[in-house]
């Protein structure tokens, strides 16, 4: 499990984010809102957001440097098979809010209750 999340740290963000946008755009979804999302989830704006991806930061540093939204707490639920609030560790924790955020988001979720208003 450990080696798991050591892999995941090291992925660069802007790996993933390519990712995010395809899943999103084939349910009808922006990249817009996906940003929105993230600005919510890290209090990166769209510059942040991009510099992160053109240095291609890896997600420890990616999350070591975002201020998390208070309300990330409310992010419950099951993700990728775990459920989100008993993963003990706190990086993988935030890596799979920004999955469950993403997962609603391409679900057709409502923005206001995606950003936990």
């Amino acid at each position: 499990m450990k080696s798991n999340n050591e892999r995941v740290y090291k992925m660069s963000f802007a790996s993933v984010y390519p990712h995010y946008i395809t899943k999103l755009e084939k349910k009808g979804r922006t990249i817009a809102e996906l940003n929105e999302v993230i600005t919510w989830l890290t209090g990166y704006d769209e510059n942040a957001i991009q510099q992160h991806i053109d240095n291609k930061t890896n997600f420890q540093d990616f999350f070591a440097q975002a201020q998390l939204h208070p309300n990330v707490s409310k992010i419950t639920g099951v993700i990728c098979g775990y459920r989100i609030e008993e993963i003990e560790d706190d990086l993988m924790r935030q890596v799979r809010y920004l999955d469950k955020l993403v997962d609603e988001l391409a679900r057709g979720k409502a923005m206001d209750k995606i950003l936990r208003k």
